[in-house]
């Protein structure tokens, strides 16, 4: 779409020298999501893939599970008074008999880009009850080796974070470490709301033997998206949150924060993790 990237004017001083010079910047942008034709949620995103991250904010709000339960997804013409059209609105059509939740203002819900799903009126709202509880068939064994590497592989496909150093970014990754697919965002809830979004455009869900990788935090809300795509393993570069942490113990997730050289620490699901193996190649 071309609005990924701005040019901005900025005053550099660098050892007391100062000279004017353009610089990138990454695009932030609102973007409203609109449910069957009424108003759900706005979020701060960077333009690009809109429509698969409304698909998977969806997935997290638990009305979607299945390519089959989306009809279509358009942006709305007419956004703005003049009748342009913005492409910052899109309507997400959901299937003839799939069940949507009551959209009222109690429900509405504003998003930030550092926040996530802030307005949420209660905890207990949040949790949704997941379709595929995360229980694996046969067990998923992954060797704490293998998630050193990719923080590394992470940072080196993201592409418009060499140009801007402002983006957040998520990735898929294989059992056997193999990367599948990776977004950016300003926002880290949207780089994966785009990865399950693409993942149930593709009629991939559940997401059940693959590694989510997140280059900041790992909060509650990224802990439950992991959950309601099916996702048994979430690595973070940083600190988990204590409710992240409850939720994965609760639910089965594994939860790996601080993934930085060769160390990490496992905070839920350590059954997932071949450490027998790790403390036998270092002893």
């Amino acid at each position: 779409m071309g609005r990924v990237t701005e040019r901005r004017k900025v005053i550099r001083i660098r050892d007391g020298a100062v000279s004017s010079r353009p610089d990138t910047l990454v695009t932030e942008e609102p973007l409203e999501i609109r449910l069957n034709g009424k108003p759900l949620a706005i979020t701060m995103r960077t333009p690009g893939d809109d429509f698969a991250l409304a698909a998977g904010f969806l997935v997290s709000e638990g009305v979607l599970a299945r390519q089959s339960d989306l009809q279509n997804i358009v942006y709305c013409a007419g956004a703005t008074a003049d009748g342009s059209n913005t492409y910052n609105v899109v309507d997400v059509k959901t299937a003839p008999g799939v069940a949507i939740p009551d959209i009222t203002l109690e429900r509405n819900v504003y998003t930030t880009s550092s926040c996530g799903l802030c307005g949420k009126a209660s905890l207990d709202a949040v949790r949704t009850t997941t379709r595929w509880p995360i229980n694996d068939t046969p067990p998923l064994r992954i060797d704490p080796d293998l998630l050193v590497d990719l923080p590394d592989r992470l940072r080196a496909a993201q592409q418009v974070f060499d140009r801007t150093g402002g983006l957040h970014a998520a990735a898929l990754f294989t059992e056997d470490g193999e990367l599948l697919d990776v977004r950016e965002d300003v926002g880290r809830h949207n780089a994966v709301d785009k990865l399950v979004g693409r993942a149930l455009q593709n009629a991939n869900l559940p997401l059940s033997r693959v590694i989510l990788l997140v280059s900041g935090r790992a909060s509650f809300e990224l802990a439950q998206k992991a959950v309601m795509a099916g996702i048994p393993v979430l690595a973070a570069v940083s600190a988990p949150s204590s409710l992240a942490v409850d939720l994965a113990t609760e639910t089965g997730l594994t939860l790996v924060g601080f993934l930085r050289g060769h160390s990490m620490n496992v905070y839920a699901g350590e059954q997932r993790l071949t450490l027998e193996a790790a403390t036998a190649t270092r002893s």
